[in-house]
């Protein structure tokens, strides 16, 4: 198909530019500008190209593709629903009449925490669906387990259904978080890859804004089947989507590839040189990484600083303050009802994401993160002194063990006081979503070498969930025995050590190109930055 294919009309006019020309007069002298025979004609010809090329992009009707998107995405949004729902339910849940589905505290973390482990063997697993069932397929593979899972919490009778439906609906979100972002990146063209990769995160604070609303009408039953409607129509949408033609070329299926092409491009859309382009771009990322290779320093470089971001980015504690979000405002007695105040940070959320998306390409990537890791230091200290030295509710335990010196019930804090918890926790948020949050993800895609980046994503997926896990496992219980702010200080530590981490660890990449930065990891910081001062 590829050989019937009209030339691109940016080969065209390349060739224009640099094919033969006639020889000069010899009373017309050479352009003083021309280093060497043809090179400056060669360069504006190039120009031309980009230039053309950029028009193409620039041209192209994007509704289809941006359907395709919005079907994909909907996983998205059913991932941060479900990974919230603990924060309105717990408290619901423990305060039930019936034994056999009121949580004690155990069962409570192990309820919140459960999810994470399920995503952790969800994104192991799409390591393995991505290659062999396609993306498309992947992401439709992830509402059994989803629709499953909310209809087993939705109908529970013993507490062990509420755990199963929180590990299904975990799993269904690994898969959705680690095949989504392939999906839509193998669709996107240049003009419009930044707006759509920012999407999942996007619609997955809009998932957990949207669970934290539902929860000021619904009760926890009602909440899960809730959550079947965006599962529902996605599977609905993408039936009716192309698969990745990057993956059907690497399939070997052409022609499939070509019509998945022209529905997204358009069929008046001149795609057979971007096809071509594709074609070519499978072949070199079909190599597979060597033992030998993962001893050279830009391999094990990139791929320890990856694994050591997902590892800090949970660390920094914004898996459990989402997860308990609600528990935390109770024991803090914050001026709001604590259903109000989770509103109002997922609503602070969804506005910090939307505008660290649109900025994140204008500004650094080492001084968002410095800005990111301060904010969350900060923020995580007035949490944590605000519950040393405030008296909390007599109710809670975390209370009763900082306060274990009074004979008798603390007072409530003063108005003035009680708004403090919230705030902190608005900043931390807006902290997390203009740094840490977004922009591990990014590097991950800028720093790992090609050849690596399949399977150390997978692996960045794995560690950043069994982190997630084990931290949302001991956050109830740290809390029940040292008292809540001892968390907020371990979490102000980890932020230290971000700051130490992105001084000296992590590369500048704004505004390189991608051999640029592997030229870093390669051969040093210095001949680093002189290269980079040599293309200035």
């Amino acid at each position: 198909a590829a050989s019937c294919a009209p030339a691109s009309p940016f080969r065209f006019r390349l060739q224009a530019a640099s094919g033969p020309r006639p020889a000069m007069e010899p009373n017309v002298h050479e352009p003083l500008l021309r280093r060497e025979p043809g090179e400056d004609y060669q360069a504006l010809g190039q120009l031309d190209a980009r230039q053309a090329e950029k028009d193409y992009y620039r041209t192209l009707p994007n509704r289809r593709l941006f359907l395709a998107a919005f079907a994909a995405v909907l996983g998205n949004f059913s991932f941060g629903f479900a990974l919230v729902y603990p924060s309105p339910a717990i408290p619901a849940l423990q305060s039930l009449p019936r034994r056999s589905l009121r949580l004690s505290d155990d069962d409570a973390s192990w309820f919140g925490s459960i999810f994470n482990l399920g995503a952790a063997a969800g994104g192991l697993g799409t390591m393995y669906f991505n290659d062999h069932l396609g993306r498309k397929l992947s992401i439709m593979f992830s509402a059994a387990p989803s629709v499953l899972g909310y209809l087993l919490m939705g109908s529970a009778q013993e507490i062990w259904m509420l755990l199963v439906g929180r590990l299904l609906t975990g799993f269904a979100g690994g898969v959705t978080s680690a095949s989504i972002p392939v999906y839509i990146s193998e669709i996107s063209h240049p003009a419009v890859r930044g707006a759509l990769g920012s999407c999942p995160q996007i619609t997955a604070v809009l998932g957990a804004l949207v669970l934290y609303a539902l929860g000021l009408i619904l009760d926890w039953r009602w909440l899960a089947m809730a959550g079947e409607v965006p599962v529902l129509l996605m599977i609905i949408l993408l039936c009716f989507m192309p698969e990745s033609p990057r993956f059907l070329l690497s399939k070997g299926k052409e022609d499939e590839a070509l019509s998945a092409l022209a529905w997204l491009r358009g069929q008046d859309a001149n795609y057979w040189w971007e096809f071509e382009q594709i074609k070519d771009s499978v072949k070199e990322q079909s190599q597979r990484i060597t033992w030998a290779e993962l001893k050279t320093p830009y391999i094990y470089k990139p791929v320890a600083i990856t694994l050591l971001m997902r590892f800090l980015q949970q660390l920094s504690g914004v898996t459990p303050i989402l997860v308990y979000l609600q528990q935390i405002f109770d024991s803090t007695k914050v001026i709001l009802a604590s259903q109000y105040d989770a509103v109002i940070v997922g609503a602070v959320r969804l506005v910090s994401v939307i505008i660290a998306a649109s900025t994140m390409d204008k500004a650094g990537r080492k001084i968002l993160l410095y800005v990111s890791a301060f904010i969350m230091l900060a923020s995580n200290l007035t949490l944590g002194f605000y519950i040393h030295y405030v008296p909390l509710q007599p109710a809670n335990a975390s209370a009763m063990a900082v306060n274990s010196s009074y004979q008798t019930p603390a007072p409530p804090p003063a108005d003035s006081l009680s708004v403090l918890p919230l705030i902190a926790t608005m900043f931390f948020i807006i902290g997390y979503a203009m740094g840490w949050g977004p922009i591990t993800w990014l590097l991950m895609s800028e720093v790992l070498p090609l050849k690596a980046r399949g399977v150390v994503s997978g692996l960045c997926v794995l560690v950043s969930w069994l982190t997630a896990f084990a931290l949302t496992e001991a956050f109830l219980p740290v809390k029940k025995s040292f008292g809540l702010e001892v968390p907020f200080f371990f979490f102000s530590i980890i932020c230290v050590i971000n700051l130490i981490f992105t001084k000296w660890l992590i590369p500048e990449t704004k505004g390189r190109s991608l051999e640029r930065i592997e030229s870093y990891f390669r051969t040093g910081r210095k001949s680093f930055l002189e290269s980079f001062r040599r293309h200035r």
